[in-house]
Protein backbone atom coordinates (compact mmCIF):
# COMPACT_ATOMS: atom_id res chain seq x y z
CA UNK A 1 0.00 0.00 0.00
CA UNK A 2 2.77 2.43 0.98
CA UNK A 3 4.76 1.52 -2.12
CA UNK A 4 1.72 2.34 -4.28
CA UNK A 5 1.43 5.79 -2.70
CA UNK A 6 5.14 6.46 -3.21
CA UNK A 7 4.86 5.30 -6.83
CA UNK A 8 1.99 7.70 -7.44
CA UNK A 9 3.92 10.57 -5.83
CA UNK A 10 6.94 9.82 -8.04
CA UNK A 11 4.69 9.77 -11.10
CA UNK A 12 3.15 13.18 -10.42
CA UNK A 13 6.52 14.62 -9.44
CA UNK A 14 7.99 13.51 -12.77
CA UNK A 15 4.99 14.95 -14.60
CA UNK A 16 5.43 18.33 -12.90
CA UNK A 17 9.19 18.38 -13.37
CA UNK A 18 8.85 17.50 -17.04
CA UNK A 19 6.17 20.15 -17.58
CA UNK A 20 8.21 22.91 -15.93
CA UNK A 21 11.40 21.83 -17.72
CA UNK A 22 9.52 21.91 -21.03
CA UNK A 23 8.17 25.43 -20.36
CA UNK A 24 11.60 26.76 -19.34
CA UNK A 25 13.22 25.16 -22.40
CA UNK A 26 10.69 26.74 -24.76
CA UNK A 27 11.14 30.17 -23.19
CA UNK A 28 14.93 29.93 -23.39
CA UNK A 29 14.77 28.78 -27.01
CA UNK A 30 12.76 31.89 -27.87
CA UNK A 31 15.25 34.14 -26.13
CA UNK A 32 18.27 32.50 -27.77
CA UNK A 33 16.84 33.13 -31.24
CA UNK A 34 16.44 31.30 -34.51
CA UNK A 35 20.16 30.80 -35.01
CA UNK A 36 20.30 28.56 -31.94
CA UNK A 37 17.27 26.56 -33.06
CA UNK A 38 18.71 25.98 -36.53
CA UNK A 39 22.07 24.90 -35.03
CA UNK A 40 24.00 26.83 -37.69
CA UNK A 41 27.43 26.31 -36.17
CA UNK A 42 29.26 23.79 -34.01
CA UNK A 43 29.04 26.14 -31.01
CA UNK A 44 25.26 26.44 -31.26
CA UNK A 45 24.93 22.72 -31.92
CA UNK A 46 26.81 21.90 -28.70
CA UNK A 47 24.84 24.51 -26.77
CA UNK A 48 21.53 23.07 -27.94
CA UNK A 49 22.54 19.54 -26.95
CA UNK A 50 23.78 20.68 -23.52
CA UNK A 51 20.64 22.62 -22.64
CA UNK A 52 18.50 19.70 -23.83
CA UNK A 53 20.55 17.29 -21.70
CA UNK A 54 20.12 19.47 -18.60
CA UNK A 55 16.36 19.65 -19.24
CA UNK A 56 16.19 15.85 -19.59
CA UNK A 57 18.19 15.43 -16.39
CA UNK A 58 15.90 17.59 -14.25
CA UNK A 59 12.81 16.08 -15.87
CA UNK A 60 13.71 12.42 -15.47
CA UNK A 61 15.97 12.24 -12.41
CA UNK A 62 14.19 12.80 -9.10
CA UNK A 63 17.58 12.87 -7.34
CA UNK A 64 18.48 16.09 -9.17
CA UNK A 65 17.12 19.17 -7.34
CA UNK A 66 14.77 20.89 -9.78
CA UNK A 67 15.85 24.41 -8.82
CA UNK A 68 19.54 23.59 -9.31
CA UNK A 69 18.87 22.16 -12.74
CA UNK A 70 16.71 25.11 -13.75
CA UNK A 71 19.39 27.59 -12.65
CA UNK A 72 22.05 25.68 -14.62
CA UNK A 73 19.86 25.65 -17.74
CA UNK A 74 19.03 29.35 -17.49
CA UNK A 75 22.65 30.33 -16.84
CA UNK A 76 23.83 28.30 -19.84
CA UNK A 77 21.26 30.14 -21.97
CA UNK A 78 22.46 33.50 -20.62
CA UNK A 79 26.06 32.62 -21.54
CA UNK A 80 24.91 31.62 -25.03
CA UNK A 81 23.06 34.92 -25.49
CA UNK A 82 26.16 36.79 -24.30
CA UNK A 83 28.36 34.92 -26.79
CA UNK A 84 25.85 35.70 -29.56
CA UNK A 85 26.12 39.38 -28.65
CA UNK A 86 29.92 39.20 -28.78
CA UNK A 87 29.91 37.53 -32.18
CA UNK A 88 27.61 40.23 -33.53
CA UNK A 89 29.94 43.00 -32.37
CA UNK A 90 33.38 41.47 -32.79
CA UNK A 91 34.83 39.73 -35.83
CA UNK A 92 37.53 38.12 -33.66
CA UNK A 93 34.91 36.67 -31.31
CA UNK A 94 32.92 35.43 -34.31
CA UNK A 95 35.95 33.52 -35.55
CA UNK A 96 36.72 32.18 -32.09
CA UNK A 97 33.27 30.71 -31.47
CA UNK A 98 31.91 30.11 -34.98
CA UNK A 99 35.18 29.64 -36.90
CA UNK A 100 35.35 30.98 -40.45
CA UNK A 101 34.50 29.52 -43.88
CA UNK A 102 37.28 27.55 -45.58
CA UNK A 103 37.96 27.52 -49.32
CA UNK A 104 38.52 23.92 -50.40
CA UNK A 105 38.44 24.50 -54.17
CA UNK A 106 40.03 27.68 -55.53
CA UNK A 107 39.67 28.51 -59.22
CA UNK A 108 39.07 24.86 -60.08
CA UNK A 109 42.00 23.51 -58.05
CA UNK A 110 41.63 21.60 -54.79
CA UNK A 111 43.25 23.43 -51.88
CA UNK A 112 45.20 20.89 -49.84
CA UNK A 113 45.60 23.43 -47.05
CA UNK A 114 41.85 24.07 -47.01
CA UNK A 115 41.13 20.35 -46.94
CA UNK A 116 43.42 19.88 -43.95
CA UNK A 117 41.95 22.87 -42.15
CA UNK A 118 38.41 21.63 -42.73
CA UNK A 119 39.47 18.09 -41.83
CA UNK A 120 37.66 16.55 -44.79
CA UNK A 121 38.88 13.87 -47.20
CA UNK A 122 38.55 13.73 -50.96
CA UNK A 123 35.77 11.19 -50.52
CA UNK A 124 33.92 13.64 -48.26
CA UNK A 125 34.39 16.43 -50.79
CA UNK A 126 33.09 14.32 -53.67
CA UNK A 127 30.10 13.20 -51.62
CA UNK A 128 29.21 16.80 -50.71
CA UNK A 129 29.48 17.82 -54.36
CA UNK A 130 27.28 14.92 -55.47
CA UNK A 131 24.66 16.06 -52.96
CA UNK A 132 24.46 19.21 -55.08
CA UNK A 133 24.26 17.20 -58.32
CA UNK A 134 27.89 17.93 -59.21
CA UNK A 135 29.77 14.79 -60.24
CA UNK A 136 33.07 16.28 -61.42
CA UNK A 137 35.43 18.54 -59.50
CA UNK A 138 36.47 19.92 -62.89
CA UNK A 139 33.04 21.62 -63.10
CA UNK A 140 33.68 23.65 -59.92
CA UNK A 141 35.24 27.10 -59.83
CA UNK A 142 35.01 27.67 -56.08
CA UNK A 143 33.85 25.50 -53.18
CA UNK A 144 33.63 26.84 -49.64
CA UNK A 145 33.16 24.76 -46.50
CA UNK A 146 30.83 26.84 -44.33
CA UNK A 147 30.94 27.04 -40.54
CA UNK A 148 27.88 24.78 -40.28
CA UNK A 149 29.62 22.02 -42.26
CA UNK A 150 27.72 22.64 -45.50
CA UNK A 151 29.49 23.09 -48.82
CA UNK A 152 28.73 26.17 -50.95
CA UNK A 153 29.67 25.80 -54.61
CA UNK A 154 30.18 28.18 -57.51
CA UNK A 155 30.33 26.31 -60.80
CA UNK A 156 32.49 27.31 -63.69
CA UNK A 157 30.72 29.69 -66.04
CA UNK A 158 30.51 27.14 -68.85
CA UNK A 159 28.82 24.63 -66.51
CA UNK A 160 26.16 26.93 -65.15
CA UNK A 161 22.63 26.14 -66.14
CA UNK A 162 21.77 26.51 -69.35
CA UNK A 163 22.36 29.13 -71.92
CA UNK A 164 26.05 29.84 -72.34
CA UNK A 165 27.18 26.33 -73.16
CA UNK A 166 24.01 25.45 -75.03
CA UNK A 167 24.35 28.38 -77.46
CA UNK A 168 28.14 27.95 -77.64
CA UNK A 169 28.73 31.40 -76.23
CA UNK A 170 32.11 31.98 -74.52
CA UNK A 171 31.88 31.62 -70.76
CA UNK A 172 33.57 34.44 -68.92
CA UNK A 173 35.07 33.37 -65.63
CA UNK A 174 34.38 35.65 -62.65
CA UNK A 175 37.08 38.10 -61.69
CA UNK A 176 36.39 37.68 -57.96
CA UNK A 177 34.52 35.32 -55.73
CA UNK A 178 31.78 37.32 -53.95
CA UNK A 179 33.35 38.21 -50.61
CA UNK A 180 32.37 40.49 -47.73
CA UNK A 181 34.78 43.35 -47.20
CA UNK A 182 32.76 45.48 -44.76
CA UNK A 183 30.80 44.00 -41.88
CA UNK A 184 28.89 46.15 -39.39
CA UNK A 185 30.82 49.28 -40.36
CA UNK A 186 34.27 47.65 -40.14
CA UNK A 187 36.73 46.77 -42.88
CA UNK A 188 37.67 43.10 -43.08
CA UNK A 189 41.33 43.64 -43.88
CA UNK A 190 42.31 40.02 -44.28
CA UNK A 191 39.68 39.56 -47.01
CA UNK A 192 41.10 42.62 -48.78
CA UNK A 193 44.55 41.07 -48.59
CA UNK A 194 43.23 37.78 -49.95
CA UNK A 195 41.60 39.63 -52.86
CA UNK A 196 44.71 41.78 -53.37
CA UNK A 197 42.74 44.98 -52.83
CA UNK A 198 43.73 48.05 -50.82
CA UNK A 199 41.85 50.12 -48.28
CA UNK A 200 42.33 53.13 -50.57
CA UNK A 201 40.45 51.28 -53.32
CA UNK A 202 37.57 50.59 -50.93
CA UNK A 203 37.37 54.25 -49.84
CA UNK A 204 37.39 55.32 -53.48
CA UNK A 205 34.52 52.95 -54.31
CA UNK A 206 32.55 54.12 -51.29
CA UNK A 207 33.06 57.73 -52.30
CA UNK A 208 31.73 56.96 -55.78
CA UNK A 209 28.61 55.55 -54.13
CA UNK A 210 28.11 58.59 -51.91
CA UNK A 211 29.67 57.35 -48.67
CA UNK A 212 32.37 59.29 -46.87
CA UNK A 213 33.00 56.83 -44.02
CA UNK A 214 33.13 53.08 -43.65
CA UNK A 215 30.93 53.42 -40.56
CA UNK A 216 28.03 54.48 -42.81
CA UNK A 217 28.00 51.03 -44.40
CA UNK A 218 26.40 48.08 -42.64
CA UNK A 219 27.55 45.47 -45.17
CA UNK A 220 29.50 45.52 -48.42
CA UNK A 221 30.70 42.71 -50.64
CA UNK A 222 32.66 42.61 -53.85
CA UNK A 223 30.83 40.97 -56.75
CA UNK A 224 32.23 38.74 -59.47
CA UNK A 225 32.79 41.67 -61.85
CA UNK A 226 34.69 43.74 -59.26
CA UNK A 227 31.84 46.09 -58.34
CA UNK A 228 30.58 46.61 -54.82
CA UNK A 229 27.20 45.73 -53.41
CA UNK A 230 26.56 48.08 -50.48
CA UNK A 231 23.93 48.02 -47.76
CA UNK A 232 23.72 51.35 -45.97
CA UNK A 233 23.47 51.46 -42.21
CA UNK A 234 19.98 52.58 -41.24
CA UNK A 235 20.49 52.76 -37.48
CA UNK A 236 22.96 55.07 -35.77
CA UNK A 237 25.56 53.34 -33.61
Amino acid sequence: MISDVISKLDFWEMMLRTTFAFIILMILARFMGKKQISQLTFFHYVTGITIGSIAAEIAGQSETPFLNGAVAMIWWAVLTIFVNFLTLKSIKARKLFDDSPTIVIHKGKISEQGMKKGRISLNDLNMMLREQSIFAIADVNYAILETNGQLSVMKKAAQEAATRKDVKAPGKEPKYIPTEIISDGKLIKENLTELKLTEEWVYEQLKKNGFSKVEQVYYAEILTDGTLHIDQRTEKK
